[in-house]
């Protein structure tokens, strides 16, 4: 493999270039690959993680927005040549690549996206049975967090009332180039079996957004958008903040407004 400096870390694009092939491997490792034959990696740059997903029995696509990584893994990766997409990951139409069929995400995320990926990946759920990368560490937490904690959020809830979520590992700034300024979180996303909601998953997502963008009121006070009933607003569910509440019990409280509104 060509010389790690062949390509210079963009501030811009968030890129922070992982050096140590031992991470890559483990992170390659973390998918379970089953149901699914094709893989897309988000951000590869210089290839050091696509390099061990290449030895695996699946298809590896890459998709990269940095023109100077799509060249290099060009030259230095023949065999995915066809598979190079330049392309910006939040804004390109995946089906266009894969249909309908079903694939993996991974990657070493930029950490300035790495949010807006985990959001376009829900809405693409039904196509994504895993999902396996690199954030920020303190991203990576929050995602997995539970009720009760104080990064407890929107983010958490949405993907863990289709995700069953898993923080794995801690990456330090040290096995980065450039190194960040702060630790890195791998963590694994496998879609749960049953990832269709029991109640309106638009209202879900606006209940979820609404309620917790002002989480440190009552229910009671934050859904008040919603012209609920007096005889609703006196369930207790309402008197507590969102933050309090487990995914199961928000998906309850969803339904719980549908029937009230409809």
């Amino acid at each position: 493999m060509a010389n790690q400096n062949q390509v210079k870390a963009k501030k811009h694009l968030g890129q922070h270039f992982l050096r140590d092939e031992n991470i890559a491997q483990k992170i390659a490792d973390t998918l379970s690959l089953n149901g699914y034959k094709d893989v897309l990696e988000i951000g590869p740059g210089m290839g050091v993680l696509t390099k061990f997903l290449l030895k695996k029995d699946i298809t590896t696509h890459v998709i990269e927005i940095d023109t100077e990584s799509v060249e290099y893994l060009k030259n230095n990766y023949l065999n995915l040549a066809d598979r190079i997409h330049e392309k910006d990951f939040l804004k390109y139409d995946l089906t266009q690549i894969f249909k309908d069929r079903p694939f993996a995400i991974i990657g070493n995320f930029p950490y300035n996206i790495s949010s807006q990926i985990v959001f376009k990946t829900l809405e693409m759920r039904h196509q994504i049975p895993e999902f396996s990368g690199m954030f920020q560490k303190e991203v990576a937490q929050r995602i997995c967090s539970k009720e009760g904690s104080k990064v407890y959020g929107i983010l958490s809830v949405l993907t863990q009332a289709f995700y069953e979520a898993e923080y794995l590992f801690t990456v330090p700034p040290s096995v980065f180039n450039p190194p960040p300024k702060v630790d890195s979180g791998v963590l694994l996303l496998k879609r749960k079996e049953h990832y269709k909601l029991p109640c309106n998953e638009k209202l879900f997502f606006k209940v979820i957004k609404t309620g917790f963008q002002q989480r440190r009121k009552t229910l009671r006070n934050s859904l008040k958008i919603f012209n609920l009933s007096d005889n609703l607003k006196a369930n207790t569910i309402f008197g507590q903040r969102p933050e309090q509440l487990s995914v199961s019990r928000l998906i309850e409280l969803t339904s719980l407004i549908e029937n009230d509104i409809n």
